[in-house]
C-alpha cells in the first residue's frame, strides 16, 4: 500500500519526542485508530524512538487492524545500543569506528527483522534509511543492502528519511541521482515557513521520480493555530531550542495568510498542506500533532488537529497565491544547514562534513550555488 495523502507519526503525542504535553499511551490508540477511520492510513514509526519503544506501541496499537488496509513505513539507521554522543544522538550504523561496510548489510537486516518484531508484522509497506551520514547518502553496499530487503519481502517500498535537522540538499540530490532507480520515496522538511533548502531538491526528486514525504508541516505548531506569542513551552520541549523570536515572527506571517485560508476555506494547517501539495513530487504529509497545555486559552485538542489533517481538500492554488505565500515564507539563509556545506570545517561527523568534487558537481549541474544558495545570511 502506498502512503496515503496526510500520515501519522509515532513522534506526536509527546511520547517519544518533546513536543508539548506527553499524552498517554491508551489516548495514542484511540487517536491512531480515529486517523484509520478518517482516511488516514498511513503511520509512520523508527527503530530509535524510544528505543523500540515507538515500534512497540505502533504494533500494539494496530494489532487490531487488518494489515492488507494502511501502509506502515517504518526507519531504521541509528545504532542505538552504541553509546550515545551527546546532542547529536546515537551514531549512524555506517559510522567508522563501530562497523566496516562487509557488515552493513548484517546490520540493516537485523534492525529491521527486530522493528517489524516490535510493530507485529512481517513486512513494511515502506523502510526507510533514517538520519544516514554521508556514507549512508554514497555507499553502494548500503543501498544494495536495502534493495535485498524489499527483494526478501521485508519491505514493499525504499527510501531515505534524512535529518534530523534541515539541510543535506546536494547530499540528497547525489542519492537521488545514483541510487534513483532504487528509491521510491524520501521525507523532508517543507512547510510554507521554511520552502528552503527543500525547495532547492524538488526538480531532482521529479527527473528521478522520487516521491516525497513532508514533514514539520505544522512548523513548530505554529500552523496549529495555537501556539502564540508568549506561549510556555514545557522543560525540555524541542522548540526551546529554536530561535529567539521564532513565535512571534510564525505568528506575525501566519496573520498574512488568513485571508487566502479563508478565501478557500481552510485552516491554517490546511493551507500548509495545500501549499506543500502543490509543490513537485509531494504526495503525503506528516505533521506533527501536538498536545499543546491545557492552560493555554488557545489550545485544540490534538484529536481536533487530527481531523484537520484527515479532511485536506485537493486544491490547486494560482500562480499568484503560490507566490505571495512563498514571498512571506521565504526563510533563505535563515540557519546554517546540516550535511555538504561549504562552510562546514573540520572532520566530518554524523550530520555535517565538508563540500567534495562531487557535491559541487552536483551543485553546478542543478544551478545551485552552495556559497550563495546554501549559507546562513542572518
Amino acid at each position: 500500500m502506498e502512503p496515503t495523502r496526510a500520515a501519522f507519526g509515532a513522534w506526536s503525542g509527546g511520547l517519544f519526542m518533546h513536543f508539548g504535553e506527553k499524552i498517554e499511551e491508551k489516548r495514542m490508540e484511540s487517536l491512531m485508530h480515529s486517523a484509520y477511520d478518517q482516511g488516514v492510513r498511513t503511520f509512520m514509526t523508527a527503530d530509535v524512538y524510544g528505543l523500540g519503544a515507538a515500534d512497540t506501541m505502533v504494533g500494539n496499537c494496530l494489532a487490531s487492524l487488518d494489515r492488507d488496509t494502511y501502509c506502515l513505513a517504518g526507519a531504521v539507521g541509528h545504532d542505538f545500543r552504541a553509546e550515545r554522543d551527546g546532542p547529536r544522538g546515537y551514531p549512524r550504523f555506517t559510522n567508522p569506528r563501530l562497523r566496516k561496510p562487509s557488515e552493513y548489510r548484517d546490520y540493516l537486516f537485523k534492525a529491521t527483522e527486530e522493528s517489524l518484531e516490535r510493530c507485529k508484522t512481517d513486512y513494511f509497506d515502506l523502510l526507510m534509511l533514517h538520519n544516514p551520514d554521508y556514507i549512508g547518502y554514497s555507499s553502494d553496499v548500503v543501498w544494495n543492502a536495502m534493495q535485498e530487503l524489499r527483494e526478501k519481502g521485508f519491505t514493499k517500498k525504499i527510501g531515505i528519511a534524512p535529518g534530523p535537522a534541515n539541510g543535506f540538499t546536494l547530499d540528497i540530490i547525489m542519492c537521488f541521482e545514483r541510487f534513483g532507480a532504487l528509491v521510491d520515496w524520501a521525507m523532508i522538511i517543507l512547510n510554507p515557513f521554511e520552502p528552503w533548502p527543500g525547495n532547492l531538491l524538488l526538480d531532482a526528486a521529479e527527473k528521478e521520480d522520487v516521491s516525497l514525504i513532508t514533514r514539520v508541516l505544522d512548523f513548530g505548531g505554529i500552523f496549529h493555530d495555537d501556539v502564540k506569542p508568549g506561549h510556555n513551552f514545557p522543560s525540555g520541549d524541542h522548540r526551546v531550542y529554536r530561535p529567539k523570536g521564532w513565535v512571534e515572527m510564525g505568528c506575525e506571517k501566519l496573520d498574512k495568510l488568513r485571508e487566502l485560508g479563508e478565501k478557500h476555506n481552510l485552516s491554517m494547517l490546511q493551507l500548509a498542506a495545500v501549499w506543500n501539495f502543490n509543490q513537485k513530487m509531494v504526495k503525503s504529509v506528516v505533521p506533527t500533532l501536538i498536545q499543546e497545555s491545557e492552560d493555554n486559552p488557545y489550545t485544540k485538542s490534538i484529536e481536533d488537529k487530527l481531523s484537520e489533517v484527515a479532511n485536506i481538500p485537493d486544491i490547486k492554488l494560482t500562480e499568484e497565491e503560490l507566490e505571495f505565500i512563498f514571498n512571506v515564507g521565504n526563510n533563505k539563509g535563515c540557519m546554517a544547514l546540516k550535511g555538504g556545506n561549504p562552510n562546514y570545517e573540520g572532520d566530518p561527523v554524523d550530520d555535517g562534513w565538508p563540500m567534495n568534487p562531487e557535491l559541487q558537481e552536483i551543485a553546478n549541474k542543478w544551478g545551485i550555488v552552495p556559497e550563495k544558495d546554501m549559507v546562513i545570511a542572518h
